[in-house]
């Protein structure tokens, strides 16, 4: 198929997957939104070798009844115009705080001496190190934005807020909570702006910057690839890098771009979110694209352009079988904010 015709293909098969599910999906298999009750089935679109597209259904593994609405779509559409994946579920990859504001452990578990990436105190501040709210456990500082003219970091909603109850001034550490960092000796900045998340909503980012304090407003700009100051629309099948706080450097391949219902754990404050326009990467090395402690990650072609911010991942799928990681359109995030890159 080309892209007109599977975009066309893939609006067909939205809605007729939701009319099975309301018939064959058992509840226990439903992940509950404020719009929709939607499985854990994911449609979107993957590029091919030749530039051909087909329809990319993701679901999740261990739902029997999910599986059955995945076999259906696969059957309407045809074999051989479907990429179909089982992945485990679906997570995000920084941290979160308990309902008592305190720091909570990263999910999955992160232990500091275990981790590739940057953990403990770095001056100047550079992309990839530990970063977070002073009551989050800690993520990653995905990179450096101008808004309103001032200099900020650009990571996730749950690595610089964590929590509906944070508020804007809210001090920022590097390291995160989790490494050691305190407020005030590793004060960084403070929570400028969040795109808000509702619990068990959908969504489109999860996005946060926060404005850092003077004496950190020239920092070092450099990633694996060099400096990274342009974006693009991502089209499928780029080789793409990031630089995280756990993993450090990793290396994927774009495996689904535009897909819809990507059903998110977020803990129990927020529940299970359903992000749309969502992009996919596999890893192309031995070991898994990220793991918790990632997230807040700027995602880049290995030309140097920003195509995404890292917030989720599953503990199982992908070539290589150590997981998928999902990211969102940096455009949409920056135009969130008003933000461009440094």
């Amino acid at each position: 198929m080309d892209e007109v015709e599977a975009r066309e293909v893939k609006a067909q098969m939205v809605d007729y997957a939701r009319h099975l599910s309301e018939r064959v999906v058992r509840p226990s298999d439903v992940a509950r939104t404020a719009s929709v009750e939607a499985p854990a089935l994911a449609l979107g679109l993957a590029r091919q070798p030749d530039g051909s597209f087909q329809l990319a259904v993701r679901y999740r593994l261990g739902l029997s009844s999910v599986r059955s609405v995945a076999r259906r779509v696969v059957d309407k559409v045809g074999p051989e115009d479907v990429d179909v994946r089982r992945t485990g579920r679906i997570r995000t990859l920084g941290a979160d705080s308990g309902a008592d504001g305190r720091a909570v452990r990263l999910r999955p578990p992160v232990v500091r001496a275990q981790s590739l990436g940057e953990t403990g105190r770095v001056r100047p501040l550079r992309p990839g190190v530990s970063i977070g709210h002073v009551r989050v456990s800690a993520g990653t500082l995905g990179a450096f934005v101008h808004v309103d003219g001032a200099v900020h970091v650009l990571s996730n909603y749950h690595v610089l807020s964590g929590t509906p109850a944070a508020q804007v001034g809210d001090d920022i550490v590097q390291p995160g909570a989790a490494d050691g960092g305190t407020d005030p000796k590793d004060r960084v900045g403070t929570l400028a702006a969040r795109v808000d998340l509702l619990p068990n909503g959908r969504a489109l980012v999860d996005a946060a910057v926060a404005r850092l304090d003077q004496e950190f407003t020239q920092p070092d700009l450099q990633y694996p690839v060099g400096r990274v100051t342009t974006t693009a629309e991502v089209l499928g099948g780029e080789s793409v890098g990031k630089i995280g706080r756990t993993t450090a450097v990793t290396h994927g391949r774009v495996t689904a771009i535009e897909l819809d219902d990507v059903v998110v754990g977020y803990g129990d404050e927020l529940g299970e979110l359903s992000f749309d326009n969502q992009i996919e990467v596999e890893s192309t090395g031995p070991g898994p694209f990220s793991r918790g402690g990632d997230s807040g990650a700027l995602v880049y072609r290995q030309d140097g352009v920003a195509i995404g911010l890292l917030y989720a991942g599953s503990e199982s799928g992908g070539d290589n079988g150590s997981g998928l990681t999902y990211v969102n359109p940096i455009d949409a995030v920056l135009a969130a904010f008003g933000a461009t890159l440094v």
